[in-house]
Order: C-alpha cells, then structure tokens, then sequence
C-alpha cells in the first residue's frame, strides 16, 4: 500500500517537473541573446547596479529587490548569459507554482483528482511556453514581472495552505513577508489581497453554517486571514503618494491622457491581449498602440463587452467558479496597468505574465474534459483525444516561443522585427538605424534615420543621430562593436 502511494506522489509530481523542464529546454537556446532596448539604461549603464556596494549606497530607491538581483547579476560577471540564466530559472519554479496552485484550486471544489491533474497540467503547459511569456523571460528587463510573480505564487501558496491549518498566523504573516517582498520588484502586485479575496469566493462551500446560521462567504474561511496583506497594500499605496519618485510618476501618468479617454484606450487594449493570447503568429515586441478616440464605434463596443464580461464573472461566483476564477484572474492582474492610470505604452506583453494564468486554467479544463468521462464509459477515444491536443499544444507554442526568441539574438534582429510590425512608428526606425550604427551598417543606418524623420518630423533623437553618424561619432562607438576598426579591416 505504502509503495501504491509513493508512485502515485511520484506521478504526480513528474507532470509539473516535466512542464518546468519543457520550459527550460524551450528557452536554453536563448541564453546567447543579446541585451536589448531599455536593458542598456536600466542594467548595462545603471551605476547603481553595477556591484551591491553601488546598489546598497542608492538606497533607498524603486524597486530595491529587483535592482538588488540585477547587481548580483553584475558581481556574477554582468553578461547576458547571466541574467538570461537567472529569468529561466524563475520561470521554471513559476510553472511549478502555477501547477500547484491551479492542482489546489481544483481539488478546492471538489472536482474530479484526475480531471484537476489534466487540467492543472495542461494550463501549465500555456502558462510556460506561450510566446507571449518571452518578454518577461528573454527580454532581461522583462525581470520584473516573473520575478514579481514567483514571489507573489509563494505568498498565495503560503496563505493557501495557512488558512487551512489549525495555527494560521505563522503562515499568514511569512506569506504577507512574502508580498511585501514583491512589491520591492513590482508596484503592480499590490492587487494580491484582491487575488486572496477572489481564492475565497471560489474555494468556499456555497453554504456554511455556524450554529445554524449560513454565513456569507466573505465571513468565511480565508477572509478573516487577508489583514497583513491589506495593511501592505494600504502603507505601499501611502508611501507611493508620499514619495517624491512616485509622485513623478504618477503625475507624468496622469498628464498622458484624460481618464475617460484612457478608459478606452485600456479597453482596446484588453482585446489586443486576447489577439495575443489567441494567435501564435510571431509577436511584435516594441508595439506601440494608439490612443481610442470618443467618437470611435469600436472602442465603446470593446468596453462594454469588457464590463459585461466582468460583471457576468461576479454573477458566476456561486454556480460556476471556475469559469468565473478563469475571468476575473485576468482582469484582476490586468487592473494596476490597463485600467484607470494611463501609460505611456499602452500595453506590452510582459503585463500579461501572471494574467495568463486565468486563461490558461480555462484552456486546461477544456482540454481536461475532453477525457472526463474515460474511467466510467470505458471508451479510451477522448484519452486519446486529449494526449493528441496536449502535444499539439506543447509542440505549437514550443515553436512560436523559440521563434519569438529569435527576435532577441541582438540589436538589429529585434529591432528589424519590431520595424516591420510596425512600419509606420518613427521610434522603431530611429532605434533600428542605431543598431545598424553600432554593427557597422552606415548606409543602412542613413537610411532608417531618414525614414525615421519622414515618419516624425519632429523627431529630435533621429536629427540628432543622423548628424552623428555623417560625423562619425556612431561609427567610432565601442558599444557594441569598435565599428572603425571593422570598417578598416
């Protein structure tokens, strides 16, 4: 008996290894990429990361925790490899958290062991290797979101298990550690007391009675135990309308555009994720989204189709949680960037990392059904079925995934990419021009500064670059190639 259930832990902990191991194996051939875009002023350049004695002597500063891995990456040698290295990593125990998570949440309502198993294992698969992920793993920059959402899963997992034991404080509080911890990598992570709140509505019985009485779910279980994280979020929100950094942010945020206006923006956007999610033609890494304007038909109609969806989720709590944990969990890890403060960039594909995990977890069940009523009509034509859509998966976004890395083999591969997407954007031509610079292209690199000025009249980086390059200056830059010394030879 002893030996039965040993190899049926064993089994069971082989599915969320594998997944790990698939998404390791996917992104391994990346490690050779280069650094790109905002990594040369936010790691390569950035003084204050260059060692942990530069780091400490900066503090305090944004994001202490995520600034803290970059300078070890930096001791560590500082190269690509590196930092490349320590985001797969990341990724990797993601997939194993995401499993766990979605194994419990499952088992929370009651559902079939194995059902939960496919279904849990199948949104793994989603959640590791869908190309959208790359962003928050091959772009090193990207850090922030992964590394983000390890810490926000441990903290979930933590307050999970805590609330179902007989002494939960000591949990509670390492997992309210835990998310205060995130926020040291990510500001947008101060939506989790929502994540628990939302974990409580749909794990709770639909009844509970004490002493006769039904008691609504928010008097139940797990939602006495959220008070360390609301304090977290409420002193985090405190200290960013204080703080003199993100008082720049916030009002550079907020003279972006009007609220109304951004509304519609975000609403857009919430349906270019979905194209995201849904279509694995090869992602534009740098998109650069217009702003919704009021007399468009279009944006209206995407926001009411958003609100509808979030309202029906609500009223599906009760009757069909899962589906319901399914919506709300990707508005929910959407609502710090999509919704009410407007951003530069509308949207970026890193936004989506821990939103996936709602999608996903639909994704899985779909698949999961496929073979649920295999054990009892004895009929192995659904099991069949299900193998065959879970390796068509695997193998369609293991594909897309590697092709997307592609785009981060250097400078000019990604920002060739991102100008084709999108021809019309001056910055895309400007930054491609550079990267011709810095390989030894000047034709190529006239050129695109050329068209970056058509495109943008007004585009003083492009004048200014140009100018350099007919002066020499680029040519003789030393980031990332002596390009006279190449010229000459």
């Amino acid at each position: 008996m002893m030996r039965d259930v040993s190899r049926s832990a064993a089994g069971q902990l082989a599915w969320p290894l594998g997944c790990a191991l698939l998404a390791i194996t996917i992104y391994w051939p990346s490690l050779g990429a280069s650094f790109q875009f905002d990594d040369w002023g936010v790691i390569v350049s950035d003084s204050r990361v260059g060692s942990l004695a530069a780091w400490w002597q900066s503090m305090p500063g944004i994001r202490p925790l995520l600034k803290f891995t970059y300078a070890i990456n930096n001791e560590l040698g500082g190269s690509p490899h590196g930092f490349r290295s320590l985001n797969i990593a990341v990724h990797a125990i993601n997939t194993l958290l995401v499993y766990t998570l979605l194994d419990a949440l499952g088992t929370k309502q009651n559902r079939d062991p194995l059902l939960v198993r496919r279904a849990a294992l199948g949104a793994s698969l989603l959640f590791a290797l869908h190309p959208v992920q790359t962003e928050a793993i091959t772009y090193v920059s990207g850090r922030s979101s992964s590394l983000s959402a390890l810490l926000v899963l441990g903290s979930l997992l933590l307050w999970i298990r805590a609330v179902d034991s007989r002494r939960p404080w000591a949990g509670v509080l390492l997992s309210a550690a835990l998310f205060a911890l995130a926020l040291g990598v990510k500001e947008t992570v101060i939506v989790l007391p929502l994540a628990l709140l939302l974990w409580s509505a749909v794990t709770q019985p639909a009844r509970h009675t004490v002493q006769g009485l039904a008691l609504p779910w928010w008097r139940r279980g797990g939602f006495a135990w959220i008070g360390p994280h609301a304090a977290l979020t409420i002193a985090a929100f405190l200290l960013a309308l204080s703080w003199t950094p993100y008082q720049r942010l916030l009002q550079a945020s907020l003279h972006a555009r009007g609220i109304g206006t951004n509304l519609l923006t975000q609403a857009d956007a919430i349906f270019w994720f979905l194209g995201q999610l849904l279509l694995l033609a090869p992602i534009n890494p740098d998109p650069i989204l217009g702003v919704a304007s009021s007399s468009n038909f279009t944006s209206w109609a995407q926001a009411a189709l958003v609100v509808a969806a979030i309202v029906a989720a609500f009223g599906l709590l009760r009757r069909r949680p899962a589906l319901a944990f399914g919506v709300l969990w990707f508005f929910l890890w959407l609502l710090p960037t999509n919704s009410l403060l407007p951003r530069l960039d509308v949207a970026n594909d890193r936004q989506l990392y821990l939103a996936l995990i709602g999608p996903a977890w639909l994704a899985g069940l779909a698949l999961a059904h496929l073979a649920q009523s295999v054990d009892t009509a004895g009929n192995p034509t659904r099991a069949i079925g299900w193998a065959v859509a879970l390796v068509a998966l695997t193998s369609l976004t293991g594909y897309a995934t590697i092709r997307q890395n592609r785009i981060y083999a250097n400078e000019v591969t990604f920002w060739e990419a991102v100008a084709q997407r999108s021809p019309a954007s001056a910055r895309a031509a400007d930054n491609l021009g550079f990267a011709y610079a810095m390989a030894c292209r000047p034709t190529d690199a006239a050129r695109e500064f050329e068209r970056a000025i058509s495109l943008d009249p007004d585009d003083v980086r492009a004048r200014v670059n140009a100018r350099l390059l007919q002066e020499g200056a680029l040519l003789s830059s030393s980031r990332p190639h002596d390009c006279a010394q190449t010229l000459r030879n």
